[in-house]
């Protein structure tokens, strides 16, 4: 009994003694350091304490510039606080229209990014900075990248957009590029690394980024351009949550190009991230991948200024038939849809577009498309502009093209005599002339009872046609002669009464 009431006391004792503890209420008494580690279920256990886990607080805001001490001067533990003093003052804007303005300011920013850019280089990303370096770096490069652009040359001068030249217009190159270029690649420094922690930078290179990043390619500085181009593409190929919120915002950005302005300088670059995304596309195609070819892709043929981009959006119509074949048919007569009329360099484009597009098509989906397709060709053919009539004739020169004409001859020949026939009798180039006889003798040597044919058919549409235009210009001759006739009869009515 006696031991019972002892060991209650103590018990009784610990608890009055623990309840008296300071440190049970968060602090320890002076000159008292406890060792104490308390783990809870809900607390991970305490890490070694590393730069990128070690607490660091946002340093108050910055009035004016200067410079901070480099960072192999300071010790490990002081590098992360110095890191943001150095965003914030890469944070500042200066006007560089202005060169004498603000020299100092502006060299001090320079060297910081710099050392900005060396101390990202200097080790694994996920190591060195912590989330709220992440975060105020990512604030920083948006300060600095996203803003107005100035108007295009057209809009200062009053001009239409879609009478203006992109290739005849002087680019507008951004004065602000010496610090801008820097940005970007500090910017590229942080995205394009294995080891950047994807998880915690799409907290900040979030939805907002990228749509102000795709804004961002209508500046008329090709630079710029380039380094979009390269950051963007980085983006979508190690953010797979931005992936279906990329395509959109490009699809967005061409059926507005399309459809009302004519008129972005950074066609051409967006193409080219698509070339390498549509390159990328798992069989069996999606139908929303199908579906931006036929809105997106087919009708950028359609814009007067298609020559600065031609080459990169031939290359995803090449990319999207050679993924899918079947796709040859819907590519091919969206071509003819928007096949120009008039503009002769567009259709040496188109023809040029054509042969690759045919090169990749198989038999069954040529046939479905030949007749509207030849039909174009033979206007092609015998069009009065050389290089359009030069362009169609090379179609022969490829073995894979001429052997699917040679398996449809029966349907293609008839369609383009008369315009190869007409290229040997009275085309003014030589050349012309020249490629249309080595084609005719080559029809000749692969079917003769078929040229035989076409070539009686032909004759006798030409003696038709020589017959209606005799009783044409008889029926012009009898008008003619009935006219002066009248005024014969006129004549001699007025002099009568005279």
């Amino acid at each position: 009994m006696f031991k019972k009431i002892m060991k209650s006391g103590s018990r009784k004792t610990s608890r009055n003694d623990a309840s008296n503890d300071p440190s049970m209420f968060g602090f320890d008494p002076p000159g008292h350091t406890s060792n104490m580690v308390v783990n809870h279920a809900s607390r991970p256990s305490p890490l070694p304490s590393s730069p990128a886990t070690t607490t660091t607080k946002k340093p108050p805001p910055m009035h004016s510039i200067e410079p901070l001490p480099l960072f192999r001067d300071v010790p490990p533990h002081d590098r992360q606080p110095l890191f943001l003093r150095k965003l914030q003052i890469c944070s500042f804007h200066f006007d560089f229209t202005d060169a004498i303005k603000n020299a100092r300011e502006k060299e001090i920013k320079r060297q910081t990014l710099l050392e900005l850019i060396d101390f990202i280089q200097s080790g694994a990303t996920a190591k060195i900075l912590s989330e709220l370096c992440q975060e105020e770096m990512v604030k920083m490069i948006s300060l600095n990248i996203f803003r107005s652009l100035p108007p295009a040359s057209h809009e200062n001068t009053g001009q239409d957009p879609a009478a203006a030249d992109p290739e005849e217009d002087e680019p507008y190159l951004e004065p602000a590029w010496p610090h801008l270029q820097l940005v970007y690649e500090l910017l590229i420094r942080y995205v394009v690394p294995s080891d950047t922690d994807t998880k915690i930078a799409k907290r900040y290179i979030d939805h907002s980024f990228v749509f102000n990043l795709l804004e961002l390619f209508e500046t008329e500085d090709p630079r710029e351009r380039e380094y979009l181009k390269t950051i963007l593409h980085r983006i979508y190929g190690k953010f797979m949550v931005h992936r279906p919120f990329i395509r959109r915002g490009i699809n967005n950005i061409f059926y507005r190009f399309v459809y009302e302005t004519e008129r972005h300088s950074g066609i051409g670059e967006l193409l080219e991230i698509l070339g390498s995304i549509i390159n990328g596309f798992a069989l069996p195609m999606k139908e929303e991948h199908k579906l931006f070819l036929i809105r997106a892709l087919i009708p950028l043929h359609k814009p007067k200024p298609i020559a600065v981009y031609h080459q990169q959006l031939s290359y995803c119509i090449v990319q999207f038939v050679e993924k899918d074949y079947r796709l040859a048919d819907t590519v091919i007569r969206g071509l003819l849809k928007f096949w120009p009329v008039t503009n002769c360099t567009k259709e040496v484009l188109f023809l040029g577009e054509l042969e690759e597009v045919l090169e990749a098509t198989q038999p069954v989906e040529f046939q479905r498309c030949m007749v509207p397709l030849f039909q174009q060709v033979s206007r092609c053919l015998s069009s009065s502009h050389f290089q359009v009539a030069e362009r169609s004739l090379f179609l022969w020169n490829n073995e894979h093209i001429v052997v699917l004409i040679a398996q449809n001859r029966s349907v293609i020949l008839p369609i383009i005599f008369a315009s190869l026939e007409k290229n040997t009798e009275s085309h003014w180039n030589q050349a012309v002339h020249g490629l249309s006889s080595n084609i005719k003798r080559m029809f000749m040597e692969m079917d003769p009872e078929l040229f035989e044919e076409c070539q009686q058919e032909y004759e006798e549409k030409q003696a038709k046609w020589k017959e209606v235009e005799e009783k044409r210009q008889s029926r012009w001759r009898r008008l003619d002669e009935a006219v002066e006739e009248r005024e014969r009869v006129g004549r001699e009515d007025h002099m009568i009464t005279s």
